[in-house]
């Protein structure tokens, strides 16, 4: 299955970014990629957004890429959710929040996040 793809909750769909367990680096850039592309298309200020990013792990160029990434999918997202975030995750994070002045909700489980999302 691929790791970016709508699920739907509630009768919502929602667009799952799963970048778990995600180690090296060449997948994790594909992977950002990819996600850009699937938000590209769809209608602006509609995309519910959930990402899932337990045990991956990042280099400099991957953080990056998830700069330029969230900077991008601003126009098309509704509401954006994060799950799994740990140590460093959370350093990255905030520089990311920082930098796009978007407001990205944390959560420590996917069910929540997704609750979460579809009131948004």
């Amino acid at each position: 299955m691929e790791r970016t793809h709508f699920i739907e909750h509630q009768g919502r769909r929602i667009l799952l970014l799963d970048y778990s367990g995600i180690r090296d680096a060449a997948e994790a850039l594909r992977e950002i990629q990819r996600s850009r592309e699937i938000v590209a298309r769809q209608p602006a200020g509609s995309v519910l957004v959930l990402t899932h990013v337990k045990d991956a792990r990042y280099n400099t160029e991957v953080v990056q890429a998830l700069k330029a990434l969230v900077e991008h999918n601003r126009p098309y997202v509704k509401a954006s959710a994060v799950v799994g975030l740990g140590g460093i995750q959370q350093a990255i994070y905030r520089t990311i929040l920082l930098f796009s002045r978007r407001v990205l909700k944390t959560f420590d489980d996917l069910e929540a996040a997704k609750d979460w999302l579809v009131v948004q």
